[in-house]
């Protein structure tokens, strides 16, 4: 278990290593749930995404520009089973 302590103004710093069992990195959101008991629940905020981020999602990982005629074949080959 880790403990925490409360500054005067109420902040409360996240140590690393919770951060990172959290998968939170600088400039993430925290959603944080009010639980009965006195608890509370914390995670991730988790963006639903759009069509925008997805599109841009491989950019620049890779040289290779394939054609549209590659690009079928593979869908084909996917389909079909060939892959």
């Amino acid at each position: 278990m880790t403990t925490l302590t409360v500054t005067e103004r109420g902040q409360v710093t996240l140590r690393k290593e919770v951060l990172r069992h959290l998968g939170i990195r600088p400039g993430d959101k925290i959603e944080l749930e009010l639980l009965p008991g006195g608890q509370v629940g914390l995670r991730a905020a988790r963006p639903a995404g759009s069509i925008d981020g997805f599109l841009g999602l491989l950019a620049g990982r890779t040289g290779k520009v394939a054609t549209l005629e590659e690009i079928e074949s593979a869908i084909e080959d996917g389909w079909a089973g060939r892959s």
